[in-house]
């Protein structure tokens, strides 16, 4: 059984300064081993389980992996095999089985990290504006209030050509 009682801070980074067994250093070096596994484990499986599983502990010779849902939960029970004896033979001998569970919180992370380059590629795509579509802002400016229409050839000017009268008369 641990001890679980709680601890001061300063008794904790004094004894992970003095010596090898301080709890800091074997949690370090836990998750070192951990994060390590993790990236072997993502190395073994196809990619596009890769956003969707990762390493959650490794105790008793029992691995345990978390899943975003239920569909990849099954996606990962066809690769179990493959992925056990491949991790057997390369890393972990004693390796016994493989637990998979599901974590709905690594779904909102995935989709987090997926949305986030779409979202950027939009806002390119809606800066952009055609000299059709300022021809047509122009003549509804030219039918509008005077605020409204300052607004209008202001937003026209963004396709790269000018909103004055004059540059507009020449061009006719």
């Amino acid at each position: 059984m641990r001890d679980s009682r709680p601890q001061l801070l300063d008794v904790l980074f004094d004894d992970a300064s003095a010596g090898e067994k301080s709890p800091l250093k074997s949690v370090q070096q836990r998750a070192t081993a951990l994060l390590k596994l993790n990236r072997a484990v993502k190395g073994l499986l196809p990619a596009q389980l890769h956003p969707w599983c990762r390493v959650a502990n490794y105790r008793q010779g029992i691995l345990v992996l978390e899943t975003a849902n239920a569909s990849w939960l099954m996606r990962l029970r066809y690769e179990q095999s493959t992925l056990l004896s491949a991790l057997r033979a390369q890393i972990l001998p004693s390796l016994s089985a493989i637990d998979i569970r599901i974590n709905p919180s690594l779904m909102a992370k995935a989709e987090a990290a997926a949305q986030k380059p779409q979202t950027e590629e939009k806002r390119e795509v809606y800066r952009q504006l055609s000299p059709q579509s300022a021809d047509v802002l122009r003549g509804v400016a030219d039918r509008s209030p005077e605020k409204l229409k300052k607004a209008l050839e202001r937003l026209a000017a963004l396709a790269g050509e000018s909103t004055s009268a004059t540059s507009r008369d020449k061009k006719n």
